[in-house]
């Protein structure tokens, strides 16, 4: 085991030579909009507008009426996605004006901003277009805050331009890089409220890159013991303590559970656990946030069908995404004390890999019969989760890619969730909302208890195709001794099949933002009255 207060920085490690775009930088601008030197400026318009108002309205003008002229002739609507760009022939400084539809008026949000920022940045990216002028979208007519605003716009154009490229060894797609956005408002101090807000949008969406990076690596880079390096990386740069348990310590332990599932494997398992000390003087005030890290699922002896396995990679997005929220904490400072815990480990079907009816005992000392060696996700989670009661955590929120009948209930729009305390349970959600992350509960009836009974041991791991996703969520219950708890099945919504907004094909980074949104709503509210005391284990 290490426990470093400042671990020494690791460099990233690559196979291969990738061509590298340059960092976007976005930056705001106390300026006129019709003056500003750029080769694009970007207006929007709501759908159904026949006469443009505001900043469109007055770039409208200086153009001589030709976005109303266009509105007229039908070929400007307003839809949500749609993109008109008008040149401007030396009529005013920009080069070209680019309307962006918002869609209608009445379901405009800052998910809207975020969405419209990353289709901007990435349609002038297919125009050759590497900077652009901006208004802030929704902070004037559209009722936004300004902070918010420019939250948004960062967070649209980061997530939205984000491309995985380390292993091509070249760029066949041969486009010219957006590399500049300057978000332009006359009044001062509306400027510089929109300027925090990118600040933070920058800090929430690059923290959200790592665990989009993390998730589309293969498998053969993306190992437990890489996890670790970059977990102490994060810990590095925002000055947390880690320790990093191996399968000899965590033997000692009793994790039977955890252990069972990396049998299988030569691939050396790790506990990883970061440490953010936010309110030292009260320990109680605090929040766990348990990641499942299997860097790639065969399903064990309980083999899984070839056909789609390659993503399997992915089944350590929970872990990951837990990771990339630590970044955020520790740059937002939070005043609560969070802990994270990555079970990082592979699942393979090796000599020594457990058996379906191999009975595993965890480290609270109870017992689980194994019936289906893929159901691997919840026997590491419920080690990790008695490891952090037995820390004295209060509040848990469990992160995983845990059970395919997820994305057959919710499919890819929205997280489901379960757990044991309804304010925790709403306050995950809420937070869920500032982010534009959708979260959707599930029942947590006793009557589901039965899937999971076993004649041989206290639950058995599998109950089954019946509510695959609440069984599984009702053996993770078992573990938490009491705590409050939130359990997060990311299986539909670690990733995404289609380019959709600020959301590109492949790893997603849900729930990051979301996570790290959580920490700072609980820090305001203050440690829980009656905390829960601390597990103890055996």
């Amino acid at each position: 085991m290490t426990t470093t207060q400042k671990p020494k920085a690791t460099k990233p490690k690559s196979s291969a030579k990738a061509p590298q775009a340059k960092a976007l930088i976005i930056k705001v601008e106390s300026a006129d909009i019709v003056g500003i030197d750029t080769p694009a400026l970007v207006v929007n318009l709501f759908r159904g507008v026949k006469k443009p108002g505001g900043a469109t309205g007055a770039v409208d003008k200086v153009l001589g009426g030709v976005i109303t002229q266009l509105i007229k002739d039908g070929e400007i609507k307003g839809g949500a996605g749609e993109m008109t760009l008008i040149h401007t022939l030396g009529k005013i400084k920009p080069n070209r004006v680019l309307v962006a539809g918002l869609g209608p008026q009445d379901k405009f949000d800052v998910q809207v901003v975020r969405r419209v920022s990353a289709e901007v940045v990435r349609f002038l990216r297919r125009k050759g277009i590497s900077n652009a002028a901006t208004i802030a979208h929704g902070a004037g007519i559209g009722g936004l805050d300004p902070h918010e605003s420019g939250q948004a716009i960062a967070e649209g154009a980061h997530l939205g331009l984000y491309k995985f490229g380390v292993y091509l060894t070249k760029d066949t797609e041969a486009t010219t890089e957006f590399e500049k956005l300057t978000v332009v408002e006359l009044d001062k101090a509306r400027a510089k409220e929109i300027g925090a807000g990118i600040k933070l949008g920058c800090t929430t969406a690059l923290s959200s890159i790592i665990a989009r990076n993390m998730v589309n690596e293969p498998a053969n880079h993306m190992t437990p013991t890489r996890m670790a390096e970059i977990a102490k990386q994060v810990a590095t740069e925002q000055g947390f303590k880690i320790q990093v348990f191996d399968n000899a310590e965590m033997k000692k332990m009793g994790m039977g559970a955890f252990m069972g599932v990396a049998q299988g494997t030569d691939e050396p398992a790790k506990l990883i656990v970061l440490r953010y000390d936010g309110d030292p003087a009260n320990p109680e005030n605090n929040l766990g946030l348990i990641g499942k890290g299997i860097t790639f699922d065969t399903g064990g002896i309980s083999l899984k069908p070839p056909g789609g396995m390659e993503a399997m990679k992915g089944d350590m997005a929970g872990g990951a995404s837990v990771i990339a929220a630590m970044q955020i904490i520790g740059q937002v400072k939070p005043k609560i004390n969070v802990m994270a815990v990555i079970a990082a480990t592979e699942n393979m079907p090796g000599a020594s890999a457990q058996r379906p009816g191999d009975v595993v005992r965890a480290m609270n000392g109870k017992t689980i019969e194994v019936i289906n060696t893929d159901a691997e996700g919840r026997l590491v989670l419920a080690d990790a989760l008695c490891y952090a009661r037995e820390q004295g955590i209060t509040r848990l929120v469990d992160v995983a890619t845990l059970t395919g009948a997820m994305v057959t209930t919710l499919g890819k729009a929205c997280t489901g969730v379960m757990g044991n305390d309804d304010k925790l349970i709403q306050q995950t959600i809420e937070a869920g909302k500032k982010t534009g992350e959708k979260f959707w509960e599930l029942p947590m009836f006793d009557e589901y208890k039965d899937l999971i009974k076993s004649d041989v041991a206290d639950m058995k791991n599998s109950g089954g195709r019946q509510a695959g996703s609440i069984s599984a969520a009702l053996l993770l219950a078992e573990f938490v001794d009491g705590a409050a708890w939130v359990h997060l099945d990311i299986a539909g919504t670690s990733t995404s099949d289609r380019v959709s907004g600020y959301l590109v094909k492949g790893a997603t980074g849900v729930p990051v933002r979301t996570l790290a949104q959580l920490a700072v709503d609980l820090a305001k509210e203050g440690a829980p009255k009656k905390a829960k005391s601390k597990a103890k284990a055996k």
